[in-house]
């Protein structure tokens, strides 16, 4: 298992959170993801080798911002 760390601009409620969340548990490799609107990050568990760009296309084609 390898955890992931994202930034993300502009999730502003819970609703945004699982939207994101359910996007990314759609990837194949991905065992967990939980978003927070607070901190502003996305804390996301794989079981195999993701490209970290498929998340954040993923991230992205739902209008938020992945942040360096």
């Amino acid at each position: 298992m390898k955890e992931i760390e994202l930034k993300v601009e502009g999730m502003t409620c819970e609703g945004c959170e699982k939207r994101i969340q359910n996007v990314l548990m759609d990837i194949n490799g991905v065992e967990n993801a939980k978003a927070s609107h607070t901190d502003k990050n996305i804390k996301i568990t794989l079981n195999k080798d993701v490209d970290i760009n498929t998340l954040k296309e993923a991230i992205e084609d739902l209008d938020f911002k992945v942040v360096e």
